[in-house]
């Protein structure tokens, strides 16, 4: 079993790997739109979409999660994929402000803008960073999961908020959404779909490997705790 949960990580991992290395020689050959961005900088799009969608899973993965929690309370699975699953998201929320920083500095001339995407986006980073906090700060297990999932709940407002803050308010971030084929010449589409795949398989990679690590974690504490007991 451990060999074959192995040789799937490998192939996850290859495949990403692989996906990623195209996605970037796609990136740097395919035509770009200035409509979008103003030239060659439009080659971060590719990623920063790519980024963001991972991002904007990941958080979902975590409300799903807590809700089957807060149901089935035993499972101490779905609290393992949502504490994971926003680890992960973190990560990714730092990588679209970084990759949207850089498209920014060019095209608007100013690293930060207080535009209401940006802002909505630093937002939902803070939210899911003081989520980690709080499983940081209570010891008792049980207690951390019912907090945690109660807040992945009510703090996942925030993901379609940002979302829909292009066409919910006055901003300067262009709202892909409103444009046929996203905006998207065929020439731009290939990579931008290779890059939203191998970011995806990168997820999953980080997930099973995150989730393992965790169900290890468990099973040694429960370990330590027999021997104390007996």
């Amino acid at each position: 079993m451990a060999q074959a949960r192995s040789r799937v990580d490998g192939l996850f991992m290859v495949l990403a790997a692989l996906m990623i290395v195209v996605g970037i020689v796609f990136a740097f050959t395919a035509p770009t739109a200035d409509k979008l961005s103003g030239g060659d900088v439009q080659r971060i799009f590719y990623f920063h979409v790519g980024i963001a969608w991972i991002a904007g899973l990941a958080m979902f993965v975590t409300f799903v999660c807590s809700i089957l929690y807060l149901w089935r309370s035993e499972q101490r699975k779905y609290d393992i994929a949502a504490a994971s699953s926003v680890e992960i998201g973190v990560v990714f929320g730092l990588m679209v402000l970084a990759s949207g920083m850089l498209w920014a500095r060019p095209v608007w001339n100013t690293w930060w803008t207080w535009d209401p995407r940006l802002t909505t986006t630093a937002i939902t980073e803070f939210i899911y960073v003081a989520y980690l906090m709080l499983r940081g700060a209570i010891d008792d297990p049980q207690r951390r999961a019912r907090f945690s999932a109660v807040y992945g709940i009510i703090g996942f407002v925030s993901v379609p908020l940002t979302y829909f803050s292009t066409k919910w308010f006055n901003t300067i971030h262009p709202d892909l959404g409103q444009t046929p084929g996203f905006g998207l010449t065929p020439g731009m589409r290939p990579p931008m779909f290779i890059a939203l795949g191998a970011f995806t398989l990168v997820y999953l990679v980080l997930m099973l490997i995150r989730t393992r690590v965790e169900r290890s974690a468990d099973e040694v504490a429960q370990l330590k705790q027999e021997i104390i007991n007996s």
